[in-house]
């Protein structure tokens, strides 16, 4: 059986990656098998490009630039991680995907979102994921989270990757709300598969309706964890 593919999208510090965590945490425990990834990442190419896109001492990057380093990172990642991992069952969390470059390129640049939709069916042959979870957060109390952590982190030496404080979190606040306007659109087009989530919640209380949803998406997909 195919396995569950589950990806997590929100604006910056709306601690879509500390969710991604704890369902995973769930989900191991049921002794099922599960990969954490994230886009752009996940691979060793991957990796090379977020460095040039996210790093904030990167020189500047024309946003049709941006957009096909977004998509050749996604391209290795689907090929390499996504397919073989949900071909043998595991269940894949990943932190952003493709409705990340909608909301950030798209609405956020400005971009045509139709181009990069054919762009995104390019780069993941299709593959979409079966469910997708979107913490909905206030964009500068998004960023005040933060510019906090990396504050935290200036002050102790370390770099954490908690922390957002990168060259996409430096953009205006008012990118950052046409972003999270693009989100809302996105998911009132995708009800099905989209789950908003309000992000100023408690953790735990986030967490179990994300368990919630994800129990749901199994009973649905006659796929047992345990």
């Amino acid at each position: 059986m195919r396995g569950i593919f589950v990806t997590f999208e929100g604006g910056e510090g709306s601690g879509k990656t500390t969710q991604l965590k704890l369902l995973a945490k769930r989900i191991r425990t049921s002794g099922k098998e599960v990969i954490e990834t994230r886009d752009p990442g996940g691979t060793a190419i991957g990796k090379e490009i977020r460095t040039l896109l996210l790093h904030p001492g990167s020189v500047p990057i024309d946003a049709a630039t941006e957009l096909l380093l977004y998509e050749a990172s996604r391209a290795q990642l689907v090929r390499e991680l996504i397919v073989p991992t949900l071909s043998r069952g595991a269940v894949v969390l990943c932190d952003r995907f493709t409705d990340s470059t909608l909301a950030y390129q798209g609405f956020g640049r400005g971009l045509d979102l139709n181009l990069i939709r054919r762009l995104n069916r390019f780069a993941t042959d299709g593959l979409a994921p079966d469910l997708t979870v979107l913490l909905d957060l206030d964009p500068g109390i998004g960023l005040t989270r933060c510019r906090r952590g990396a504050s935290a982190d200036a002050s102790t030496g370390l770099s954490t990757e908690s922390s957002c404080w990168d060259r996409i979190e430096a953009e205006p606040l008012d990118f950052h709300q046409r972003i999270r306007e693009g989100y809302r659109t996105l998911a009132r087009e995708n009800p099905d598969r989209i789950t908003v989530i309000d992000a100023g919640l408690g953790m735990i209380e986030i967490e179990m309706i994300v368990w919630n949803q994800f129990t749901r998406l199994q009973d649905r997909s006659g796929y047992a964890i345990s």
